[in-house]
């Protein structure tokens, strides 16, 4: 049986360790990792190789050649161009004329791979997956099976939402040749985006088999890390070049030629390579040191991994860490854990590297430096820049100038030459700082900007709804954490970024493949200053002025001293408002100044009531979201608000389809049901609520948390729209706001939230989509079991180690039981899968 080895990919995610080699050469115990899966493919009698190599090829076949020195043999395949899995798999047809397997050339793992040859053949397959349980499943595709192990189901890296079980796909393939018709020539085409899902299509032979042993995907620093930190565990056994020592107590592995004086201090498993030197006192435990290196006296090293030719100096102190070749670590040097050194870097004496810093190749720390950050992007490295659709930092330590102006040019790059980008911010000087860095490299990427300068995110969105920019980014003051700053990233309807747009923005930031525009034709920067009257004019479009200057409504409203207060009063006024603004101030010289909404919220409601308004409400900064005080000074919630606003609205005789997000009431539903509307429920993400507020028949999109768009004016969250269509509302169904809930049947709704570490989300929504199999259940977002007309509802947050439980029920008692009881049960599943 044949093989194919997937080499080549460029090891982005594993970056610096990929600098000048590529990822399946990486050592793992001074062999390359794709000399472990070379042997494992050879234990089970597979020899005949096809490695498909594409990102530094000449390394690879430098090292394995004709593979005679390891028993089999090998035909190299290297694409003329990024062809994805399954289309580099069609470059090498020609070799394959017979079942395959197909194996990723960076896994570590000691399946069993003849089960998996004979489970194929015993199924008759035409494809067979082989599947595995993880912790962290949103990084790989999740795999669904029935009871015959045919598969029914692909989530490709879903959303926690979307997780309704930890059994992902390990990219180990068994492929009969026939399979091979599906993909064509010449394009990119994916195993697990686009074949697999074809075949489910077609309905072939596609079967998933869940291995038992160990598996891990190498894909990054700290998966690296871990990998080695499993072998000195004993999780997994591979092959160790150098000879085992006779050390009674110690697992410790000596190559030839290595200079070691003295053994006392070595414990745990220690492995040096060839023509290294040991000198003096030291304390090396569960550590691996490669060839050619100096370790001197007085040295600690604790779970290290460091690579040929490389100098540890007397005294330093490193902890769980990587360093790579020809690195010089300084006498009194101190490395915390979770380092990353790459090649040919220097570091001082008495240098104090902090945890998790990553260090890019050809690198000079001077002596008694403290590097707090890491030394290329000057901020903290991350897994992935984007939450939705939103950056988020502390401003000037995180989200630095020249963080910012590369972000700004690598958002620039994955759009065309020449097109147009809007821009706005809140009244924070560090929103004016760092927006201008942002616009310098969108500017150098040859992208012009259109700048609203300090504007509210509703006019921003709006005016992106017309015509002539492809996005918009938006700087803000984050309301959690007045030193951080949010930018949020548009597209050119104005909805949140997609997350695959994020991820062109990152995989160009992190490559640092950026345009650079010929200097006869960087961007050019115009202010925009004119959005405000077309805002108005829509605005006022949308509402029925007559019934509202008939009403002559007063209102109090906390403006939060957003830049909401330049442009709502005056609108409200030119509908007949009598409008007491509240902390309506801006003062661009301080920025926003945020307060406690509890403190303000007391307040609004004394000055509502005792000046007789018939509406209080309060303008979060962002001017997305409201909440309301009624009449008699009650503050409503975000559940109780969206309760009222929907049912305003269906007795005010509007009919159409009212979208809310999964955790809603379902007293939506009945309330609609009573009027002949209907209701669709979303993901909780903004981007899906608002997606579903772009379709024709949608009349309302509302969340739980005080938001709402009416898409007859714009199909994005407008606080301050929601407030005049509140109140022409209440002047059409002629009652106050403190009637306005009696129509509302009456259910209890509870809500709470379980922290939840991030490594056991897939295995507790695994859980409780077993429990829930005798059930009716829906996985919208989260999963939803029915009982009845109640129903509990589990949804894993995206952005948090965090799980809420929403309940609702007929009364009070039954929604605690049936919440309690989902707490319940999650507490025991922690404790299973921790």
């Amino acid at each position: 049986m044949k093989a194919v080895i997937m080499a080549g990919g460029f090891g982005t995610r594993i970056q610096p360790l990929t600098g000048s080699i590529p990822k399946p050469m990486i050592p793992l115990f001074n062999r390359p990792i794709m000399l472990h899966i070379v042997e494992l493919l050879k234990k089970y009698d597979i020899t005949e190789l096809v490695m498909l190599l594409y990102h530094q090829p000449f390394y690879i076949k430098n090292f394995f050649r004709d593979g005679a020195d390891f028993g089999v043999k090998i035909t190299y395949v290297t694409p003329l161009q990024d062809m994805g899995t399954a289309g580099a798999v069609k470059a090498a047809e020609k070799y394959l004329d017979e079942r395959f397997m197909v194996i990723s050339g960076d896994l570590l793992t000691d399946f069993n791979l003849k089960k998996i040859m004979d489970f194929h053949a015993d199924n008759k397959a035409k494809a067979t997956i082989t599947l595995t349980s993880v912790k962290d499943p949103l990084q790989f595709g999740v795999v669904i099976t029935d009871k015959e192990k045919r598969i029914t189901q692909f989530l490709e890296k879903p959303g926690w939402g979307e997780v309704i079980s930890d059994t992902i796909n390990t990219g180990i393939y068994v492929l009969e040749p026939e399979v091979l018709k599906y993909i064509p020539e010449g394009e990119n085409f994916d195993f697990s985006q686009d074949l697999f899902p074809l075949m489910l299509k077609k309905k072939d032979a596609l079967f998933g088999v869940t291995a038992k042993g160990y598996w891990r995907d190498i894909g990054n620093t700290d998966s690296y890390r871990e990998a080695y930190h499993d072998i000195f565990r004993g999780k997994v056994n591979l092959k160790i070049d150098e000879p085992k020592q006779d050390f009674v107590g110690k697992d410790l592995r000596i190559g030839a030629d290595v200079k070691l004086e003295h053994a006392g201090g070595l414990e745990g498993t220690v492995v040096i390579g060839d023509n290294s030197q040991v000198l003096g006192d030291v304390r090396i435990k569960d550590t691996v040191i490669g060839r050619n290196c100096t370790i001197e006296a007085g040295v600690k090293l604790s779970r290290c991994i460091i690579w040929d030719n490389s100098y540890i100096k007397k005294g330093a102190k490193i902890t769980d860490s990587v360093i790579c070749s020809n690195v010089r670590v300084g006498q009194g040097a101190v490395l915390e854990e979770g380092v990353i050194v790459a090649e040919d870097t220097a570091i001082g004496d008495e240098a104090v590297i902090k945890a998790d810093v990553k260090i890019w190749p050809k690198k000079l720390i001077e002596g008694g430096a403290t590097v707090t950050s890491n030394m290329i992007w000057g901020e903290k490295w991350k897994k992935a820049l984007f939450e939705g659709a939103i950056i988020k930092g502390l401003s000037n330590v995180e989200l630095t100038p020249e963080f910012v102006a590369k972000l700004g040019c690598a958002y620039g790059t994955s759009l065309p030459k020449g097109s147009y980008v809007l821009g706005g911010r809140d009244s924070s000087p560090s929103s004016r700082m760092l927006k201008r860095c942002f616009v310098g490299g969108l500017l150098s990427a040859g992208v012009n900007v259109r700048d609203m300068k300090m504007t509210s995110l509703p006019l921003l969105r709006y005016k992106l709804k017309t015509f002539g920019e492809l996005g918009g980014v938006h700087f803000r003051q984050a309301q959690d954490d007045p030193a951080s700053l949010e930018i949020i990233f548009l597209d050119g309807d104005g909805l949140d970024f997609s997350s695959n747009m994020g991820k062109n923005v990152e995989r160009t930031f992190f490559k640092e493949n950026f345009r650079r525009a010929h200097h006869t034709e960087p961007g050019v920067l115009n202010d925009i200053n004119n959005v405000g009257d077309f805002y108005r004019e829509g605005f006022l479009r949308a509402l029925d002025r007559e019934v509202l200057k008939k009403a002559a409504c007063t209102v109090v409203v906390d403006f939060s001293f957003s830049p909401a207060s330049q442009t709502l009063p005056q609108l409200l006024n030119e509908l007949g408002f009598s409008v007491i603004a509240l902390n309506a101030y801006v003062d661009e010289g301080r920025g926003v100044q945020l307060k406690s909404k509890n403190e303000a919220l007391r307040q609004l409601s004394t000055i509502v009531s005792s000046l007789g308004a018939q509406a209080g409400f309060w303008l979060d900064p962002t001017a997305e979201a409201i909440t309301l005080v009624d009449e008699t000074g009650r503050i409503y919630s975000g559940v109780e608000l969206l309760s009222l606003v929907v049912a305003m609205l269906l007795n005010s005789g509007q009919k159409g389809t009212i979208a809310v997000p999964v955790q809603a009431p379902s007293t939506i539903e009945q309330m609609a049901g009573q009027k002949r509307c209907q209701v669709t429920r979303t993901k909780s993400s903004d981007r899906a609520m608002l997606e579903a507020a772009t379709s024709s028949e949608i009349v309302l999109t509302g969340t739980t948390d005080g938001r709402f768009a009416f898409p007859r004016f714009q199909a994005a969250f407008d606080g301050m729209f929601a407030i005049a269509k509140l109140m022409e509302l209440v002047a059409i169904c002629g009652v106050p706001l403190s009637h306005g809930l009696l129509t509302v049947p009456n259910r209890a709704f509870l809500q709470s939230s379980l922290p939840c570490p991030w490594e056991i989300k897939g295995g507790l929504m695994r859980k409780m989509s077993e429990d829930s199999l005798e059930k009716e259940a829906s996985f919208i977002d989260g999963i939803k079991v029915q009982s009845g007309e109640d129903w509990v509802l589990l949804l894993p947050d995206q952005y948090l180690p965090t799980v809420h439980i929403v309940a609702e029920a007929k009364d009070q008692k039954t929604a605690q039981k049936l919440l309690s009881e989902c707490q319940k049960k999650v507490e025991n599943w922690k404790k299973e899968l921790t």
